[in-house]
């Protein structure tokens, strides 16, 4: 392929770029929890360091390193899960990033997601600007070697100085200890900047390759290399094509690629030419060499784009960059912006790094794809002018449980533009974005409603019932789910090892969807449509089919009606009766409904016995669940099926044992390891930490489609929250420490407040909530059956 068109034009601009900031903020933070060690006094000063400082992103890149925490995972031979979040600079909702990369995920895929970096990994291959929304498959991959260099997937790899290691809010770098060469990393809105210092050298290199699916890549002239990535972009993407551009002219260059011809010879020989400026094939690359002395710098910026053109627009839209310092300075004050809209009061230092890297992380999307008036590529491949803030798909399974909610309080504009976003999607493709699992953009719709956010909700009322209603549309299973009221099971073959990945997860999509249909009649209410709620309404109480009396548990059914066995609650089935999940984890997941759950089991001492029982079985799983960590009994806090687990008792009369949960989960399954950069499972793009986030506040949204937050015990003495629409929300929690975690007493603007619970009309005008805290429960507090939250059944008193 011939990659030299006329030169591109360049219209480089010195304005520069102004990031218009996410809005957010929140924190409250108790001091201390269970575990912890004792955090200052009630009323102690806050630190004089700026928000932003606290925030470390290399918090999330390591896994939990206590047996307890994470039962029988890893599977022998693969590592335990982490976090997988990226330590790389970026801004909040980030078009791109500049990332470190020390996993070569091209020649292996050791974890559920392909991450592109691990904290406890020793070396490192390479730095990537721009990709998909998990850095590790992002092209091309950019490295400083000084010396001898090998062809990739055979990277030349360094050994770092982990001391050398920095991470803030727009910034990352490290040392190459193999290469005496300092790495910097930044980002601006479309693009990053790298700068590299090296030794004094006659073979300073800079080498850049695509990924193992090839491409084309071209040499442009002196300073600019170029290149296409086979296959196509990811719709969420930057795009296939990239442009590199460097701050001073190659004293020399070539291009490579790596040949398969003959396995014999192990990961592949090469094809390398001095001088050629183009080539195409697996690992496309091309090397760049300096003559440099000690300390002399080579930056490199890089955009992506769907064309040549676009990356080469995006690469100069924001002016001439060449200056580093002001492009992190920016990225800074991005940040800054953001994360000084919380005033808090109180807490531990480590408290506050993981409270502010949790909320650093709970901004990784959705992703922003073109501002307004900018161009982004639509479904079909057409190029089209965006008429308001356009974002990448919301992950629902993950973040449509918690983070959406976080947004909402903190961004409402954003949110409407996220749901803008979705709804001319949807538009293109004939149904509503959903998520690999469930059906939950309705989720993200009836919150904004009920939150107050304007919006056409007729519109997208339009897609989400034909996502509904239509069998060819993105529910799976939907034609039986709407004949049955429930979803069957097969049975997998008797051989299957446990966690069984091959099923559809009956049993809990018969859940999430039951879920989905709640919300989808609360859409069909507001807009006046009866006989469609009263539908949806119906439908919602479905999950009910797949509860087995029994047992006590939700439980698959196969195609005939009858229950699956055997049945074990412990073992994780994955895909088979459950998704990601055990039986135990599974049955919790009825949000719409805490109440009918709570008359399933028997009452509210019944349902208190179970909550119990499930947080105090030992786990003795059989099968692997890669991503199942962050145990207590048989909760796991590192995967979404049960997060909210921990707050129902405010439905059973028993909320105080979710104070204690929340601060003993917020404790030991972040940061509890060696390195204290620990999470449990994987972020999931954000939702792991806007899980630590909000209950760090104190609150925590059980349905994101419901306007209530759950009380949790916040760890913060006192909190200021500034929400998107310029209203004050303000938690106070007096005589906080680690050991008085229970709430007393509560008043909400002055007037006493016996709920524990709130909801969003309660704060949407400004409010201020005081907690009086202690260091035993007032088991009387928030039981009494009348204070319990909203569900969609009555109850029996």
């Amino acid at each position: 392929m011939n990659l030299s068109p006329a030169h591109f034009q360049r219209r480089a601009t010195s304005t520069l770029n102004r990031y218009a900031s996410v809005a957010i903020a929140l924190a409250i933070f108790a001091t201390g929890s269970i575990g912890a060690c004792l955090a200052a006094n009630g009323g102690a000063p806050s630190s004089t360091t700026s928000a932003v400082d606290e925030a470390n992103p290399l918090v999330g890149t390591a896994p939990l390193d206590r047996q307890e925490l994470i039962g029988n995972a890893p599977p022998p031979g693969e590592p335990l899960y982490s976090g997988m979040t990226s330590p790389g600079a970026s801004l909040p909702q980030s078009s791109t990033e500049a990332a470190p990369v020390n996993i070569n995920a091209d020649l292996s895929y050791p974890t559920g997601v392909a991450a592109s970096y691990g904290y406890g990994r020793p070396t490192m291959i390479g730095f990537t600007g721009g990709g998909s929304t998990y850095g590790a498959r992002a092209a091309p991959m950019i490295m400083p070697v000084v010396g001898d260099w090998t062809v990739p997937p055979d990277y030349a790899q360094s050994t770092y100085d982990k001391a050398s290691e920095q991470a803030s809010p727009g910034y990352y770098a490290v040392d190459l200890a193999t290469f005496h060469t300092r790495v910097e990393l930044t980002a601006a809105q479309w693009s990053s900047l790298m700068r590299f210092t090296f030794p004094a050298s006659h073979r300073s290199n800079v080498v850049v390759n695509l990924r193992r699916g090839g491409g084309t890549v071209e040499v442009v002239d002196d300073h600019t290399i170029r290149g296409l990535a086979e296959g196509r972009a990811e719709r969420d993407s930057d795009g296939n094509w990239f442009v590199a551009e460097f701050s001073r002219p190659f004293a020399g260059f070539g291009s490579f690629r790596a040949l398969h011809n003959d396995q014999g010879r192990g990961l592949g020989d090469e094809d390398v030419q001095a001088g050629r400026r183009t080539v195409s094939g697996s690992y496309a690359g091309a090397y760049v060499t300096f003559d440099t002395k000690a300390g002399e710098q080579v930056l490199v910026r890089i955009a992506h784009g769907h064309s040549a053109e676009e990356a080469e627009q995006r690469l100069h839209a924001e002016g001439d960059r060449w200056d580093f310092d002001r492009v992190h300075a920016q990225a800074r004050a991005a940040w800054t912006q953001l994360f000084d809209r919380v005033e808090v009061t109180g807490g531990t230092p480590k408290q506050r790094m993981l409270f502010y890297s949790t909320l650093y992380h709970s901004f990784a999307s959705p992703r922003l794809l073109a501002r307004k008036g900018g161009r982004y590529t639509d479904a079909d491949g057409h190029v089209q002018v965006a008429s308001y803030d356009r974002y990448g798909p919301v992950p629902f399974w993950d973040t449509g449980r918690n983070q959406i909610t976080l947004l909402m309080l903190l961004e409402p504009d954003v949110v409407q533009d996220i749901m803008r976003s979705e709804l001319d999607r949807a538009r293109e493709r004939g149904y509503m974005d959903t998520s690999f699992h469930g059906d939950h953009a309705v989720l993200l719709y009836d919150g904004a409603w009920q939150r107050g956010i304007p919006f056409d909700y007729a519109a997208a009322y339009e897609y989400l019932r034909k996502n509904a209603t239509d069998p060819k549309g993105p529910r799976g299973d939907l034609a039986e789910y709407m004949t049955n009221g429930w979803i069957s099971d097969m049975v997998p073959p008797a051989d299957a090892s446990p966690p069984y990945a091959g099923g559809k997860a009956g049993a809990a999509t018969t859940l999430e969807y039951a879920w989905d249909d709640h919300a989808l009649a609360d859409i069909a209410r507001r807009l006046g449509k009866t006989d469609d709620a009263q539908l949806f309404l119906h439908r919602a109480a479905n999950y009910r089919n797949v509860f087995d009396p029994s047992v006590g548990f939700v439980r698959g059914r196969t195609g005939d009606g009858q229950w699956i066995s055997p049945f074990d609650p412990g073992e994780p089935y994955y895909n088979f009766m459950m998704k990601e999940a055990s039986g135990w984890s599974t049955l919790w997941l009825v949000p719409h409904d805490v109440q009918g759950l709570v008359d399933l089991l028997g009452g509210r001492d019944a349902f208190n016995a179970k909550l119990d029982a499930f947080f105090a079985t030992p786990y003795r799983a059989k099968g692997i669940c890669r991503d199942c960590t962050g145990l207590i009994g048989q909760y796991v806090q590192g995967n979404q099926p049960d997060q909210q687990a921990a707050y129902l008792y405010a439905w059973s009369g028993q909320p105080w044992k979710t104070q204690a949960l929340a601060r003993r989960i917020l404790a030991d399954m972040y940061g509890s390891d060696a390195s204290g950069y620990a999470y449990p499972g994987m972020d999931d793009q954000g939702s792991t930490s806007s899980w630590y986030v909000l209950s760090a506040m104190g609150f925590y949204p059980v349905d994101p489609s419901r306007p209530e937050y759950i009380l949790g015990s916040p760890i913060f003495d006192r909190a200021r929250l500034h929400m998107g629409n310029g209203k004050v929300f303000e938690i106070v929690a007096r005589n906080n420490s680690a050991r008085n975690m229970y709430i007393q007493s509560a008043t909400l603007n002055g007037k006493p407040w016996t709920q524990p619970w709130f909801s969003h009309t309660d704060i949407a005008n400004g409010a201020t909530l005081v907690l009086t805290m202690g260091p035993e429960p007032n088991k009387a507090w928030g039981a009494d059956a009348h204070d319990a939250p909203p569900s969609m059944s009555v109850g029996k008193q």
